[in-house]
């Protein structure tokens, strides 16, 4: 499944469709080259779930953890990823990344290439490639 965005401001429609299409599966696996649009597809989907709080890039804490309320008014987290500081899989490791992936709330992960040893096998990839100035190709993989 693919979709292509003129600009930022279509993320928000997106959002939804994109949770739709990966079938109940909460281990994302984000692709893209810097500037992408990684982090900015993270908001919309955290902002179209629920989340109040703000959304950054963990670029240096390397895991935020953001909560919000389903409709059955039950918490649930969403982990936020970056990794690209890291040089091997066993700092992936390290920092705790195998207790994400298998717990039962959904986890993003940007950079996530030293993580791949680690995913889950149902972990869905999504690329995002750049077609131009603000158009995007996002893709389930």
């Amino acid at each position: 499944m693919q979709w292509t965005i003129k600009s930022p401001e279509d993320l928000p429609a997106l959002a939804p469709q994109l949770l739709d299409a990966l079938d109940g599966r909460r281990k994302i696996a984000l692709y893209g080259e810097m500037g992408a649009g990684k982090t900015t597809l993270v908001k919309a989907v955290c902002q179209y779930l629920g989340v109040r709080e703000n959304t950054a890039s963990p670029t240096f804490s390397l895991v935020n953890q953001y909560s919000y309320v389903k409709p059955d008014g039950s918490i649930s987290l969403f982990h936020h990823l970056d990794l690209y500081r890291l040089r091997s899989a066993q700092e992936a490791f390290d920092i705790g990344l195998e207790d994400l992936l298998y717990d039962p709330w959904y986890c993003v992960i940007e950079w996530p290439q030293w993580a791949e040893p680690l995913l889950p096998e149902d972990a869905v990839r999504v690329e995002i490639e750049i077609l131009g100035e603000s158009e995007r190709r996002i893709r389930v993989v």
